[in-house]
């Protein structure tokens, strides 16, 4: 027979069969279980009063918590928890601890760690990621017209939905409380790595300069550009020009044609909620949020960086 751990039902019946004088022989057989079973079970579990059942199961159950607790060292939570105030998820955690430590632990335990942790009066609970409500649109659309001489994404070259380049970007801006001031997003599809910069306004000719100010540097990977329908992407065909790209605008109220901008927002958005004055953001701050973003490992980047994949660094250079 396999061993398997006795129930607490289990350990009442043993109790109930030795009161009658049973052999430990004749109680496994009643249980279905092996006789070392119960050997084992009345020997580990008995208590200075003899064998009784709810006591036993309590002995057993902290023999096994003092089990996991010793294989998960000091250290190896203290990890845990650093990474975790970092902003990565559980499942990056396990990832990254399987992958550059001697320790493996399951995502499913650092979610019981990070509960236990709240339990007791802990803040890890506050570094895990929230999903972003969806939004519910009325019938105010913004009926200004279109920009002029925009390309449809329809004809955006076909290898740009695959992934397989890098140098394909999506772009956006994330509007402040009151809609003063605003962050200008820019993520490149294969690697998800973002680029971010504040503005003062949403104007054509703010944006623009944001723009060139954070792709001129890696003008030789940017080789596509696409953005929604807002109007402070009106300049872009100067746009274009100046960074040697073409440029692509996803349909009107179609925000899952730009899915990687979006959700890139949505993780921005963990650090500047919506009702957040824009105009006390430093420099500081927003490097700060690029370089999280950049330096967490990602599941469909097989926990690699955005970084080290737009810089096709080895993972074991890191």
């Amino acid at each position: 027979m396999i061993y398997t751990q006795l129930t607490q039902e289990q350990r009442y019946q043993i109790y109930a069969l030795l009161k009658m004088e049973h052999s430990q022989t004749e109680i496994a057989i009643a249980l279905g279980v092996h006789k070392s079973t119960i050997s084992r079970e009345v020997c580990r579990n008995r208590g200075k009063r003899g064998y009784r059942p709810k006591q036993a199961h309590h002995f057993s159950l902290n023999r096994r918590r003092n089990k996991v607790t010793k294989r998960i060292s000091a250290e190896t939570w203290a990890r845990i928890d650093e990474k975790l105030q970092q902003e990565w998820s559980p499942e990056q955690v396990s990832d990254w601890l399987k992958k550059n430590t001697d320790a493996e632990v399951s995502h499913e335990w650092i979610y019981q760690h990070i509960y236990m942790d709240k339990r007791s009066g802990g803040d890890l609970y506050k570094h895990l990621r929230c999903q972003k409500k969806r939004r519910k649109r009325t019938g105010d659309y913004d009926r200004r017209g279109k920009i002029p001489n925009q390309v449809s994404i329809e004809d955006r070259p076909k290898i740009v939905d695959q992934r397989e380049r890098i140098g394909d970007w999506e772009g956006d801006t994330i509007i402040g409380a009151g809609r003063q001031g605003a962050i200008v997003t820019l993520v490149e599809r294969k690697s998800r790595f973002t680029l971010l910069k504040q503005v003062a306004n949403r104007t054509a000719a703010v944006v623009e300069n944001a723009i060139l100010d954070l792709l001129k540097p890696y003008q030789a990977a940017t080789h596509t550009i696409t953005f929604d329908n807002g109007k402070e992407f009106t300049n872009h065909q100067s746009i274009a020009q100046k960074l040697q790209s073409e440029v692509y605008f996803a349909h009107p109220y179609a925000s899952w044609e730009r899915g990687t901008n979006e959700n890139t927002n949505g993780l921005i958005r963990q650090y500047f909620p919506k009702g957040s004055d824009f105009s006390s953001i430093t420099d500081d701050q927003i490097s700060f949020v690029k370089e999280r973003l950049n330096d967490r490992p990602r599941k469909c980047l097989d926990f690699q960086t955005p970084s080290m994949v737009f810089f096709q660094v080895s993972p074991g250079c890191t």
